[in-house]
C-alpha cells in the first residue's frame, strides 16, 4: 500500500468524522493523492468527462428529478391516493394498504424514495389519522411504503449504478418491476396482520359511478409509467429520452389538464431540480475519481481476490456478505455514500463469480432503500416525522416490523434471480 494511498483513505476517514459533504471528503482526499503520487491529473478529468460528464445515460437524473418534482408540486398525487383508495380502501386496515398502493403507482413516476415520503406522505399520513390510526403506524407504513420508489422504474439510484457498473440502464428498470411488486405484496401482508391484530377499521366500499369517476380524473397521472416504460420497451424511446418526455408530459398534466402548477411553482422545481442534479452528479463524478484511483492502486484486484477467498468462490455466499455489509452501513452511511464506496469495488468481484450485474443492482438497490428507513441516517424517517407530528423514537419502534417485512423481500430478491432477471430475458434487454 503506498503512502498516496494510505494519504487518500486517512483524509476520508478524517474528514467524514469531522462532518465534511462525503463528495467534498472524496475530492479533498483524491487532490490530495495524486499531489503526493505525482501521477498526471489530467488522466482522471479526462476519466470522469468520458463517463460521466459527458455521459448520455446521466441526462436523465435532472429529467427525472424534474417529472417527479412537477407530480408533487401540481398536487397529482390527490388523484392517486383517491384512485388507490378506490381499490382497496374496503379492506381492513385499508389505508394502509391505499398507502402501500399509492406508493407503487407514483414509483413509476418519481424514482425516489424520498419524493415518494415527501410528496405522498401528508395526504397519506393525514388521511390514516382521521380514520383512527397511530400517528407513528402511519409514518411507519409511509416511510417504508416509499421504498418501492426506487425499485420500480425509473430510479435514480439505477441510474447512478448503471453508470457505476458500466449495466444497461433499461435492462436495471425491467429487472426492478417483479420486485417492486414482491415488495409491495409483502407490505400489504404485513399491514393485514397488523389491522386484524389491531382491528384497524375498514374502509367504506365506493360505489361503482364514483370509482369510475375517480378513476377518469386519474388517468391524465396514471399515463405517465405507461407513456414511459411502453417508450422503452418497445424501443422507440431510450431511457434518457423517455425520461424527457416524462417530463414534458407531466407538465402538461399538472399545469394544462389539472391546472395545479403555478408558475411560481415551476420557478421552485427549477431550482430544486437544478440542485438535485447538480448533487447526484457530483456524488456520480467523485464515484468515478474513487473508482480510478482504486483500480491503479490495484485494490480493486486484491479486494477481488480476498472476497473470492472469504465466499469460497460462492456467489451465494457473496451475496450474502454484501447484504450483510449494505445493512449495516446503510445504518451509518448515507445510501449515495455506500453506493460511491462500494460499487466500484464489488462490481469486479460480482463478474468474478459469475453474478448477473442486473441482479446485483436490483439487490443493492433494495437494499440501500432500506437504510432510508433505519436510523440514524434514515433520512425518509425524518421526513415522515415532521409531517406525521410523531416522536422519531415511536416511529423507529413501529418500523421494525416493516423493516423486517422488507428483508423478506431483499432475501426473495437476493436468492431467486428470476425475480429480478425473468422479465429483462422476456423483453431481451440487457442481455
Amino acid at each position: 500500500m503506498s503512502i498516496a494511498l494510505i494519504v487518500f483513505l486517512g483524509l476520508i476517514v478524517l474528514l467524514f468524522i469531522c462532518k465534511m459533504p462525503i463528495c467534498y471528503s472524496f475530492l479533498a482526499a483524491g487532490v490530495a493523492y495524486f499531489i503526493i503520487s505525482g501521477r498526471d491529473i489530467t488522466a482522471i478529468i479526462t476519466n470522469v468527462a468520458s463517463e460521466v460528464l459527458l455521459s448520455y445515460v446521466i441526462i436523465a437524473i435532472p429529467l427525472f428529478l424534474f417529472s417527479a418534482n412537477v407530480m408533487n408540486a401540481g398536487k397529482i398525487t390527490d388523484k392517486l391516493f383517491s384512485f388507490a383508495n378506490g381499490i382497496v380502501g374496503h379492506a381492513r386496515g385499508g389505508l394502509g394498504h391505499v398507502n402501500i398502493i399509492s406508493s407503487l403507482i407514483f414509483a413509476g413516476m418519481s424514482g425516489s424514495a424520498v419524493a415518494d415520503a415527501a410528496g405522498l406522505g401528508e395526504i397519506e399520513i393525514k388521511s390514516m389519522k382521521d380514520n383512527g390510526y397511530e400517528s407513528s403506524f402511519a409514518a411507519a407504513i409511509t416511510s417504508t411504503s416509499a421504498v418501492v420508489g426506487p425499485i420500480f422504474p425509473p430510479s435514480l439510484p439505477m441510474v447512478a449504478y448503471s453508470l457505476l457498473a458500466s449495466t444497461s440502464l433499461i435492462g436495471l428498470f425491467a429487472g426492478g418491476m417483479i420486485p417492486a411488486l414482491v415488495v409491495v405484496a409483502v407490505l400489504m401482508a404485513y399491514v393485514a396482520i397488523i389491522a386484524k391484530k389491531r382491528n384497524y377499521p375498514r374502509g367504506a366500499k365506493i360505489v361503482l359511478r364514483d370509482f369510475l369517476l375517480v378513476s377518469f380524473k386519474a388517468i391524465p397521472a396514471l399515463l405517465t409509467p405507461v407513456i414511459l416504460l411502453a417508450g422503452m420497451y418497445t424501443g422507440i424511446m431510450t431511457p434518457t429520452e423517455a425520461a424527457a418526455i416524462a417530463g414534458l408530459y407531466a407538465l402538461i398534466v399538472a399545469g394544462i389538464v389539472y391546472r395545479t402548477l403555478s408558475f411560481k411553482a415551476l420557478k421552485d422545481i427549477l431550482i430544486s431540480t437544478i440542485k438535485g442534479s447538480a448533487s447526484i452528479g457530483t456524488l456520480v463524478a467523485m464515484a468515478v475519481l474513487v473508482s480510478y484511483i482504486l483500480q491503479i492502486e490495484n485494490v480493486s484486484t486484491a479486494f477481488k481476490d480476498l472476497m473470492i477467498n472469504i465466499s469460497a468462490g460462492s456467489p451465494q455466499l457473496f451475496l450474502l456478505y454484501v447484504n450483510i455489509a449494505f445493512l449495516v452501513f446503510g445504518c451509518l452511511l448515507d445510501v449515495s455514500a455506500s453506493m460511491m464506496i462500494f460499487v466500484p469495488l464489488i462490481v469486479p468481484v460480482a463478474n468474478a463469480l459469475g453474478i448477473n450485474l442486473i441482479h446485483l443492482g436490483v439487490v443493492l438497490t433494495l437494499n440501500m432503500m432500506v437504510g432510508t428507513v433505519t436510523p440514524p441516517f434514515g433520512m425518509s424517517l425524518f421526513i415522515v416525522s415532521r409531517i406525521s407530528k410523531a416522536p422519531i423514537q415511536a416511529i423507529i419502534k413501529e418500523n421494525w416490523g416493516p423493516v423486517i417485512a422488507l428483508l423478506v423481500a431483499l432475501f426473495l430478491i437476493t436468492y431467486i434471480p428470476d425475480i429480478v432477471l425473468w422479465l429483462p430475458r422476456v423483453l431481451n434487454v440487457g442481455f
